[in-house]
């Protein structure tokens, strides 16, 4: 078998930000892949409350420069990486000084979601894949881990399906406790439309809930892995009606739990 290659798109990855479930998870999956033998390639934003200098990040000058209009605005695409030796793998950075200089992640200091989180996701799903394009590499799974990496699945299936480096790539979605309440912009399904995303099943998205979003996207992934026990019971029973392949979540030994990721990407 060749070898597989995997995009990680995180929406949060340790050490960069606070040690959770879904930061340490993401640096897990990308590290336990490697050392079985997996290429990858690790995505994430880079919010402002990032320490440039401390996480030893630097700009990527022939991978920036590309401006992205999110919703009839220029923004400029910034690539910036950094390193993590410990678990001798890389991460790309995904940054804009419009969306990603705030000292802050997805909430304010009142605990509510930025009103732009839907345009900062579309440009980092954008970007992201703008840049892979740059890196001519050709991912054979696209593994979405956060909800502010759900909206890569799109620009794949809408966006980007006939280009060569994505035309026969998987994609897995990671289920996991990282809900959201409220909505995202009530503009979002237009703003996806705009971007060239059209499907008959995009009502759903004029009320942009995280199950509606999830169950939207759902529809565009191979597989489903139930990364948290806190992992949506009746968004895993809609991706099992909808005939994806699903990895109930695990408790135990990492390298049985990491094995059986592997053999999933393998299956896929």
């Amino acid at each position: 078998m060749a070898t597989q290659k995997i995009l990680y798109v995180c929406q949060e990855i340790a050490p960069y930000l606070p040690e959770n479930e879904l930061s340490t998870l993401s640096l897990d999956m990308a590290r336990q892949m490697q050392e079985r033998g997996v290429e990858v390639r690790t995505f994430m934003p880079r919010y402002g409350c990032i320490n440039e200098r401390r996480c030893q990040l630097h700009e990527v000058i022939r991978l920036s420069g590309m401006n992205l209009i999110i919703n009839d605005n220029d923004h400029q695409l910034i690539i910036k990486v950094a390193s993590i030796p410990s678990a001798r793998i890389q991460i790309y950075f995904i940054d804009n000084d419009d969306y990603f200089t705030r000292r802050a992640v997805l909430r304010d200091a009142e605990g509510v979601l930025f009103e732009d989180n839907d345009n900062r996701a579309i440009f980092f799903a954008r970007g992201m894949l703008e840049t892979v394009k740059k890196l001519r590499w050709t991912p054979t799974v696209v593994h979405c881990h956060g909800w502010f990496s759900a909206i890569a699945p799109m620009y794949l299936k809408k966006v980007f399906y006939d280009d060569p480096l994505f035309r026969d790539i998987k994609i897995v979605l990671s289920l996991t406790g990282d809900e959201f309440e409220g909505e995202l912009s009530k503009e979002f399904k237009q703003k996806l439309e705009g971007e060239g995303i059209m499907d008959s099943n995009m009502k759903i998205l004029e009320n942009p809930s995280y199950e509606n979003l999830y169950r939207f996207v759902i529809d565009y992934a191979d597989g489903i892995i139930a990364t948290s026990a806190a992992a949506s019971p009746t968004l895993l029973e809609y991706a099992r009606s909808r005939g994806k392949k699903v990895l109930d979540y695990m408790e135990g030994d990492a390298k049985d739990i990491f094995d059986n990721y592997k053999r999933f990407y393998d299956e896929l």
